[in-house]
């Protein structure tokens, strides 16, 4: 499980996850989407920030 340091705690920043597959990046919230943007893959989700990701 992903564990933010203690700087992203204090300054409440929620980093991306890096991950191989993103189908279950995607599954994680209904309001995931998955985007290509400069040839990379992401999962986005505006109503949760923290669900974010991208694959590689």
């Amino acid at each position: 499980m992903f564990r933010p340091s203690n700087s992203e705690q204090f300054f409440g920043v929620c980093t991306m996850k890096v991950i191989n597959s993103l189908k279950s990046a995607k599954k994680r919230h209904r309001d995931c989407r998955v985007v290509r943007r400069k040839g990379r893959v992401y999962v986005i989700n505006k109503t949760n920030p923290r669900f974010k990701a991208r694959q590689g």
